[in-house]
């Protein structure tokens, strides 16, 4: 290595994995009994928040010191049915983070079985300007910890 070239060494480890149970309700499900394809997002939202928690920051946390994480862009795989009164195991993890960027992945399994797959990105943005920003230094080295990014 010459005098001009910085090697930085990461640990790379698991990312840490958040999993809920969620137990689905009447209300989630279409005119056919099963889920509505529009709830696995908001069970994507619960995990994730619980997953942000363990950073040590709760979500809302986040927010008032001056930070939004809005979502730019999601995607669902549905590989089999979820119907009332099934339980399924919700679970997410840091898949990639960027200076201004992060991506969260998913997965919903039905008794063992896999049903659905799925993944977030978000953009960091500055409260008050509404702007893209940095991701906040409060949670970076938490976050990076969460991902699996061991310095």
């Amino acid at each position: 290595m010459d005098g001009n070239t910085l090697q930085l060494e990461f640990e790379m480890s698991a990312p840490t994995i958040e999993e809920l149970e969620v137990e689905v309700r009447y209300a989630e499900t279409d005119q056919m009994g099963v889920v509505h394809h529009a709830n696995y997002l908001i069970w994507f939202e619960l995990v994730r928040t619980a997953l942000c928690k363990r950073s040590g920051y709760h979500y809302a946390e986040i927010e008032d010191s001056g930070f939004l994480m809005m979502v730019t862009n999601v995607e669902v795989s549905y590989h089999r049915g979820i119907h009332y009164g099934d339980s399924v195991s919700v679970s997410c993890w840091i898949d990639a983070m960027r200076s201004r960027t992060i991506k969260f992945t998913y997965r919903i399994e039905r008794s063992g079985e896999l049903a659905a797959t799925g993944r977030t990105e978000h953009v960091w943005i500055d409260r008050v300007t509404r702007k893209p920003c940095r991701m906040p230094p409060l949670v970076k080295e938490p976050f990076a910890r969460l991902a699996g990014n061991q310095s």
